[in-house]
């Protein structure tokens, strides 16, 4: 787990969650993006075998849950509290959407414990509890149907902490992330073709094309300039210059096979 940053620190506080197999799922969530600390908010039933089926191999957070009475004792010692809320409130607080969040949760947890508090099920978190929060965070779903279950609003909130946290500079870098589209890329399993490779593939490509009378070159419509577009525009790796090269030469053998039988 060396090359994962740690999340350490950060928390996800659920308050009065009316089933346990949300918890559960909660919990499964949590443990898929690295995150351990979980607080239950007078949990209708926990511990409960259901919280236990649903969390499918995360039962070490399940077993490390803190249990607490009010929302004020599962925060007390953070230096920052989100809520997530899905509704307007008559008086304007910060808000945050959930990849801003995830730069927020970052810049805040090297001071202390960072919550992400989660409300019921069935209405979310009340005006009193949103205003023990610094911020709310808002996923921006569907307007139609923007209500998401418990678990899918957590792995969202925390798959943007992790993706922040896996780019950040001050944590240890994980280039294994970065995205990767061609051979220029870091973590490419080949070496880019070079100039010259370039200029081979296209010079065989216009000889292989004209001896299959596909290409004329006294008429030539653009079209190597096109065919130096696409391939330029691909970014082939060598070992992929190689593999062209060799069906154009299988290409070529054929060709001149076809040819010599025409002429006997």
């Amino acid at each position: 787990m060396s090359d994962y940053p740690s999340l350490e620190g950060l928390r996800v506080v659920l308050v009065e969650p009316s089933h346990p197999g949300n918890i559960g799922a909660v919990a499964r969530a949590m443990k898929n993006m690295g995150v351990s600390e979980l607080a239950l908010v007078s949990p209708v039933s926990f511990p409960d075998e259901k919280a236990s089926a649903r969390a499918s191999g995360a039962d070490d957070v399940l077993a490390n849950a803190r249990v607490v009475s009010d929302l004020g004792e599962a925060v007390a010692d953070c230096v920052e509290v989100i809520g997530a809320s899905a509704r307007s409130r008559s008086v304007t607080w910060p808000i945050l959407n959930p990849r801003d969040c995830g730069s927020r949760v970052l810049e805040q947890r090297p001071q202390g414990p960072v919550a992400l508090v989660f409300g019921r099920e069935d209405n979310g978190l009340s005006n009193e509890e949103l205003r023990r929060c610094h911020y709310h965070v808002q996923v921006p779903a569907n307007p139609d149907f923007s209500s998401l279950n418990l678990a899918m609003a957590v792995q969202v909130m925390l798959y943007e902490v992790r993706m922040q946290s896996l780019f950040d500079v001050s944590e240890s870098p994980a280039p294994q992330w970065q995205s990767t589209h061609s051979p220029v890329d870091d973590g490419w399993d080949e070496l880019p073709a070079t100039a010259a490779d370039m200029e081979r593939l296209l010079a065989h490509l216009e000889q292989t094309l004209t001896t299959t009378g596909f290409h004329d070159p006294e008429r030539p419509r653009q079209l190597m300039v096109r065919m130096r577009r696409l391939f330029q525009r691909a970014h082939p790796d060598r070992m992929e210059m190689n593999i062209l090269r060799g069906i154009l030469t299988s290409v070529d053998k054929l060709a001149r096979s076809r040819n010599r039988g025409n002429h006997v």
